[in-house]
């Protein structure tokens, strides 16, 4: 096991809680507009994994062009308007849009400026309902099953291959400005990526679009397929962790066919 249990599954408790918090913003958002008056982006939903994966490879590259530059100013700001736009979002589904916006900018300089772990954490559990709110009205269920498919792949890539993934955690982790889960514990610290918590979550997102409450069920496969992983990993080895998650989001696409099947 690659953490003690006690930290594995205090980790995918957090994983839960950060599917679950998502999936309330994101159905709020499924109908109604987004605050700010933001709008989304223009895509069509039978393709949009072209252009989402697209955007996704670029991003990545910008951070590592900013890691290898060891820009750390330009990515704290990065990190902290990126922050701010997310939070903003997911706040205003419960407060008031200015006192989200307010309290949005507190926490974000407590997270990026001040390194607070549980600032940190709290924050995870909101930022990725945002992005999911975002996307999911914009993307087919055909779409999102590729997308996952190309992000397994690449997150095998870029892990046990190019290692380009696993500099970029070091990276983060030294400079302390991680995006995803941070549990500390002794010398050691059990991590989990912002992408492995967004992905199965923009997943989820457009099976409530389709196939409604029934999808609230798909963060405990994907919560299982996690748990699995950190079982069978080993200590001191990064491992993709989007592979078992997306089997996790098939695993439970099929179970809702299953329970539609029989009883609708």
């Amino acid at each position: 096991m690659k953490h003690k249990l006690s930290i594995t599954i205090l980790l995918v408790i957090l994983f839960i809680v950060a599917q679950y918090v998502g999936l309330f913003v994101t159905k709020k958002y499924i109908k109604e507009e987004l605050p700010y008056n933001i709008e989304r982006p223009k895509l069509e939903p039978k393709t949009s994994f072209i252009p989402i994966f697209t955007m996704i490879l670029i991003a990545t590259f910008l951070a590592f062009i900013l890691m290898k530059l060891n820009a750390i100013f330009l990515w704290r700001i990065w990190f902290f308007l990126s922050i701010i736009f997310t939070l903003s979002i997911s706040f205003s589904t419960f407060i008031d849009q200015t006192l989200a916006f307010l309290l949005s900018i507190i926490l974000a300089f407590y997270k990026v400026f001040r390194n607070n772990i549980l600032i940190h954490n709290f924050t995870e559990m909101f930022v990725y309902g945002a992005l999911a709110a975002l996307l999911v009205p914009i993307i087919s269920l055909f779409s999102v099953v590729i997308l996952l498919i190309l992000i397994s792949i690449y997150d095998y890539i870029a892990v046990w291959k190019t290692r380009h993934m696993v500099k970029l955690a070091k990276f983060q982790s030294k400079i302390k400005i991680f995006a995803g889960l941070v549990i500390p514990y002794g010398k050691e610290r059990a991590i989990l990526g912002g992408g492995d918590i967004a992905f199965p979550l923009i997943f989820s997102g457009v099976a409530l679009q389709k196939f409604g409450n029934i999808a609230f069920i798909v963060p405990l496969f994907t919560a299982l397929s996690l748990f699995t992983l950190f079982y069978l990993a080993k200590k001191k080895k990064f491992y993709p962790a989007m592979p078992f998650i997306t089997i996790g989001c098939f695993v439970s696409l099929l179970f809702i066919f299953i329970i539609n099947k029989v009883y609708l």
